[in-house]
């Protein structure tokens, strides 16, 4: 299939155990595209996007394209948790090695739409943010055949609600998209972006968003000394949806914590603010799929980043499954 290549299976690696005790121990690298496996049965499925031509359109610093496959290696030494009959798979990843941005989204929503058709949780390692779009818009099909609402809910310093550039999307426009699309076919989506940086939003998003009825918390208000007004919020927001997707934006961190982004900034949430967030959706019962973006290998330390996005995914399926 055009844009997509397997997973080696050598990617996993870990403590060596004769028991499951690590994340590599559990990941079966498929071969082929999609799995038979339509059991009723609910499993993880993990999907790369290794793309960098949305980043390069909004101007930012390519190499999250190498994102997938660091994070893989940097999940597959985490300590094991979930119920030892899970089955998690990983169906490869999406790249793209010319400015087709538009068609290998497109195999990316069809894809993220059979897995979900298939009782998968689907987790997408970015890339960059860009990913949102399919990946949103399969979700808001899915909920549609079944007459239920999605809402959106993403950590991120940027609203995301850029205009396309000469008719294109990009990394700063995929929420936008979305929601567009749904007006476009009289539906409706909720939007809520936490993290939002007023040096890095200039007037105008912040006016979108509020003509497209996104709601936000500013990232002054993402502590955990404030966590109350955010759990409200939450609780309010998660109230009028019956499904949620979560994208987790990790140039919302810190980049004390996050220094391997596209677009750092020092001013970010800290990840005991993101893991407070984390767990309360994830124990809504109303995640139905997530994706951490934007990680660019070539600008971390130490493998932080990475660590740090594969911590986020661990600790969300982990506090599902309790």
């Amino acid at each position: 299939m055009n844009f997509h290549k397997p997973t080696p299976q050598n990617i996993w690696k870990g403590r060596l155990s004769d028991e499951i005790q690590y994340w590599y121990q559990k990941v079966k690298c498929l071969e082929t595209f999609l799995s038979e496996n339509v059991n009723s049965k609910k499993k993880i499925a993990l999907l790369g996007y290794a793309v960098d031509e949305g980043v390069r359109r909004n101007q930012g610093r390519v190499g999250t394209q190498f994102g997938p496959d660091e994070i893989r290696r940097t999940m597959g030494s985490m300590a094991y948790h979930l119920p030892e009959s899970m089955e998690i798979q990983d169906f490869g990843t999406f790249w793209l090695d010319d400015s087709d941005l538009e068609g290998v989204q497109k195999t990316t929503q069809e894809a993220i739409g059979h897995l979900l058709e298939n009782n998968y949780f689907p987790i997408l390692l970015g890339g960059g943010h860009d990913l949102a779009f399919p990946h949103g818009m399969a979700a808001f099909h899915y909920c549609k055949s079944r007459n239920e609402s999605l809402g959106i809910i993403n950590l991120d310093a940027h609203f995301d609600l850029r205009d396309l550039v000469h008719d294109q999307g990009h990394s700063g426009s995929p929420f936008l998209q979305i929601l567009n699309s749904a007006k476009n076919m009289n539906s409706s989506m909720k939007y809520f972006c936490l993290g939002i940086q007023k040096a890095s939003n200039p007037s105008s998003l912040f006016e979108t968003a509020k003509t497209t009825g996104t709601w936000w918390l500013e990232n002054e208000a993402c502590t955990i000394s404030n966590w109350e007004v955010v759990q409200a919020q939450l609780e309010a927001f998660l109230s009028q949806v019956n499904k949620v997707y979560l994208s987790i934006d990790l140039d919302g961190f810190s980049s004390a914590y996050a220094p391997g982004v596209s677009a750092p900034s020092p001013m970010g949430f800290s990840p005991d603010f993101a893991m407070k967030v984390l767990e309360y959706v994830a124990k809504s019962k109303k995640l139905l799929c997530m994706d951490v973006v934007e990680l660019n290998p070539k600008y971390d330390i130490d493998h932080c980043t990475a660590k740090l996005a594969s911590r986020c995914i661990e600790s969300t399926v982990r506090k599902m499954w309790e």
